[in-house]
């Protein structure tokens, strides 16, 4: 815009000396041709002026836009700072701490007696009055069902232990046991077979061959019925071996009545034998030893030679599957 100012400010300069050049005196009045000049002069300003406008418009002024963001503030989310609930201390927990003797594998002579001892530590909350040892589970070795444990404190030690008899016959033998408590319940024991039990496991050797020991009565004379010696079968149950003397003199059936620490508890028939046979009784032996006594003919309805050796008692346990 100054720059075309600047044009027109010249131009009419240079109109201005041209006419005075021309003019004949300073008295002279100016003529038409003079004034024709100065019309001409201004059009050509403005021409130019318009066409400078045109060619050179003006800068219009940009209005700077904000390119600051926008923050947005961010509100912190308050964590939890309070410290974690502590868990329920266990009132009833044991923890096994070793066997005091008779390691695993240890090897005894069939039947033979041992005692077992285990170390174990209550480790939970609640003091142990009233619990027991139980027998669990496996073979139990004559070993008894339950055992009275002492009173014992929180983080105290015990020893329990339970006497114990090894099988007649040879191999490996385990038996599990437990801890109960007051209510009847049985408690977990960290450190024990599958955190709940503990075991004592032995080795039965085999057994160095003797003359089998058997309960038997005096040799009957001729025509007699007699015991020859009493059993237990596999199933615990008690047999007794009869025989007759000579062969073949007696026949039909006789009665024969069994008795258990004194009280009569089977009786039933069997055929007299022809040599000698095995009558099953039908009685089983329960968990510990009992004294059998085995009367044949109980009822006299077989004459014989010998009413004397009709009757034998011995022992039977069922353990040792054995009557001496």
């Amino acid at each position: 815009m100054l720059k075309n100012a600047r044009l027109a400010s010249i131009i009419i300069v240079f109109v201005f000396g041209v006419s005075a050049c021309n003019l004949p005196s300073s008295n002279v009045t100016p003529t038409r041709g003079v004034d024709a000049a100065l019309t001409a002069a201004a059009q050509t300003v403005e021409a130019n002026m318009t066409q400078a406008a045109i060619l050179n418009p003006p800068t219009i002024p940009v209005i700077p836009t904000s390119t600051t963001a926008v923050l947005t503030p961010t509100l912190a989310i308050p964590t939890n700072t309070q410290p974690g609930s502590t868990s329920t201390p266990i009132c009833d927990l044991a923890q096994f701490v070793q066997d005091v003797n008779v390691p695993d594998g240890t090897e005894f002579e069939p039947n033979a007696t041992f005692t077992k001892t285990w170390r174990l530590k209550n480790i939970g909350a609640c003091s142990w009055s009233g619990y027991t040892l139980v027998f669990d589970s496996g073979d139990a070795m004559g070993g008894p069902a339950t055992t009275p444990i002492d009173s014992v404190a929180t983080n105290q030690e015990v020893d329990l232990t339970v006497n114990l008899k090894a099988p007649n016959a040879a191999g490996t033998y385990r038996g599990y046991w437990r801890i109960k408590n007051s209510a009847g319940v049985l408690i977990p024991v960290t450190g024990g077979y599958q955190s709940k039990s503990f075991f004592v496991e032995i080795k039965v050797k085999s057994p160095t061959p003797t003359a089998t020991a058997t309960a038997t009565a005096t040799t009957s004379p001729s025509g007699d019925l007699h015991i020859i010696e009493i059993i237990l079968k596999t199933n615990f149950e008690v047999a007794v071996r009869v025989g007759t003397n000579p062969t073949g003199t007696l026949s039909g059936n006789y009665q024969y009545t069994v008795y258990s620490n004194g009280a009569q508890v089977q009786q039933g028939n069997c055929p007299v034998p022809t040599g000698s046979s095995l009558c099953s009784t039908g009685h089983i032996v329960g968990p510990v030893a009992e004294t059998i006594k085995v009367e044949i003919d109980s009822n006299h309805s077989i004459t014989e030679s010998n009413e004397g050796n009709n009757t034998l008692t011995v022992t039977c346990d069922k353990f040792a599957l054995a009557c001496n």
